[in-house]
């Protein structure tokens, strides 16, 4: 059998045209139009085990996706100096693989992470998003008071059971370590929040925007997102903020590469995390 090298590949990708990253029959997703390009440069089934940081769902974007997956030494070793400047020509322009990356064959770019951050933005302007910006900028259309959105983020920030915030999966808890959790106003007037956990459930995030919204614009109690942690299943009342507003902006791994196998090990064995 021959020698395999693993790479780890970070890459951005506007999701608005995109059915998530995993592949899927029939459906366009980051994932398929990936393996598509690397199959007609290196050939079919050269790469074997595309695995990602975190799959997300349709329509959400990305500046600083993980994935990670396997060549035979000799392939790398002839395509490396030029593969990614040929991915640049082939892959259609809403997805970029920004580097390629000899990693160990302990790297995991799933289970050897320590966070997922992402950015949700949205612009309270009477006259809505700037054009050029209106795929990644959600418009809301009420006022919202930045104390008000600070004040019902900082309950949630620890380890919580999120099932009110979370799509139930069979076997998966709902049980997340949320290390950051902030809003900021920009220059330019947009609100930004900053959601950063150790893995997240599906729909989690934008579920979260989502109450945190009501309460910014003053149809919710600062107290209401906090207090929905103590329900055990889904919470109707929760709507989940369109997904063109999120963006996965960063995953975190451990700095030094002996780490990698055992937060590997440290995380399957907590849980198997579900989508973002």
């Amino acid at each position: 059998m021959d020698e395999r090298i693993r790479l780890r590949l970070d890459v951005a990708y506007d999701g608005g045209d995109f059915s998530g990253w995993a592949a899927q029959p029939d459906r366009r997703t980051v994932a398929g139009v990936l393996v598509e390009k690397l199959d007609l440069v290196l050939g079919a089934g050269t790469a074997t085990g595309l695995t990602v940081a975190g799959r997300t769902d349709a329509g959400v974007h990305a500046s600083g996706q993980v994935c990670h997956l396997d060549l035979p030494v000799q392939v790398w070793r002839t395509h490396e100096g030029g593969l990614l400047r040929r991915l640049a020509r082939l892959l259609p322009g809403d997805v970029r693989v920004r580097a390629m990356t000899e990693v160990p064959a302990t790297f995991d770019a799933r289970f050897s992470a320590t966070f997922r951050r992402y950015e949700y933005r949205v612009t309270d302007a009477p006259w809505g998003a700037e054009p050029l910006r209106r795929h990644e900028v959600l418009a809301w259309p009420r006022p919202l008071d930045l104390d008000r959105l600070a004040a019902a983020s900082a309950g949630l920030v620890g380890e919580h059971d999120f099932a009110a915030y979370c799509r139930r999966k069979e076997n998966a808890t709902t049980l997340r370590e949320m290390t950051r959790l902030d809003w900021r106003r920009d220059p330019d007037g947009l609100l930004v929040a900053t959601v950063q956990a150790d893995a997240f459930c599906q729909a989690m995030v934008r579920s979260l925007v989502g109450a945190m919204l009501v309460v910014g614009d003053g149809r919710r109690p600062v107290e209401w997102p906090t207090g929905l942690l103590s329900r055990r299943e889904r919470s109707s009342e929760v709507s989940v903020a369109p997904a063109h507003g999120l963006t996965l902006v960063a995953v975190g791994y451990p700095e030094d590469p002996a780490e990698y196998a055992r937060r590997a090990e440290a995380t399957r064995r907590l849980r198997v995390p579900a989508d973002a």
